[in-house]
């Protein structure tokens, strides 16, 4: 297989995940199903990833660690989620500081928004998650059409709910300048895989605390409210995304 078969896949997913923060202004899935159908067909692909991807991935890399002749790393061996804890706690941090600060910028100055200072301390966070993100994109090159589509179609909900939270706690700085970095890092991260390769037990710490993060955004974005649910269409999501990933 030529090198170029190989890089493809990364780099083509890295396009069109980056193309979701791009366009997300412009997409108005509301307009053609109802949100609260959408919103739990969301929450249930997003949830049967959690369970089938990310939990299944965790345990690849405690099994990875294992080997490692890193003492530190070696230590981390049967603690990696803790890792994966560390990371949830962090994003659940940030959105904790967005929301207090919306709230205090209401109170003083009648704008629901957070301050300038905590848009570029979110939007910082997320560039280094994206570029992560990015670099991870490779590993994909293992895995072929049809799971690649079905790896899109979550992360591609995952991140249009990421989106929708950015513009809810920073308004139109987001749109403005928040999404095109994310939408750069993406890309950096992809191109900086074709070009060094790191070591495989570091990039398995920074999946780790990255999978914790992915954690935190599904539970606490993508599952619906029950202002915004609808139980067949959660279970549907959910059930589909199962079956066609244990069909490849």
């Amino acid at each position: 297989m030529s090198d170029a078969i190989v890089q493809g896949p990364g780099l083509l997913l890295a396009a069109s995940l980056a193309s979701i923060h791009a366009f997300s202004p412009k997409l108005n899935i509301s307009a053609v199903v109802p949100e609260h159908r959408w919103v739990s067909f969301a929450g249930g692909v997003s949830v049967g990833y959690v369970f089938l991807e990310i939990f299944p991935e965790l345990s690849h890399v405690q099994a990875e660690l294992e080997h490692s002749a890193i003492p530190f790393i070696a230590y981390l061996e049967n603690h990696v989620y803790i890792l994966a804890l560390l990371g949830l706690l962090v994003f659940y941090g940030l959105d904790i500081l967005a929301l207090a600060s919306r709230g205090l910028n209401r109170a003083r100055n009648d704008a629901d928004r957070a301050s300038s200072l905590v848009f570029w301390i979110h939007i910082a966070v997320f560039i280094c998650m994206n570029a992560i993100f990015g670099y991870l994109l490779q590993d994909l090159s293992e895995h072929n059409l049809f799971q690649c589509i079905l790896f899109f179609v979550a992360v591609a909900l995952h991140f249009f709910v990421i989106d929708f939270n950015l513009r809810e706690h920073h308004k139109s700085s987001y749109d403005r300048r928040g999404r095109w970095f994310l939408t750069a890092a993406i890309m950096m991260g992809a191109i900086a895989a074709q070009i060094a390769n790191l070591n495989e037990a570091a990039v398995s710490i920074v999946w780790a605390f990255l999978a914790g993060s992915l954690i935190l955004n599904i539970l606490k974005r993508e599952l619906p409210d029950e202002q915004k649910s609808c139980f067949w269409s959660f279970t549907g999501g959910a059930a589909l995304y199962a079956v066609l990933l244990l069909l490849v």
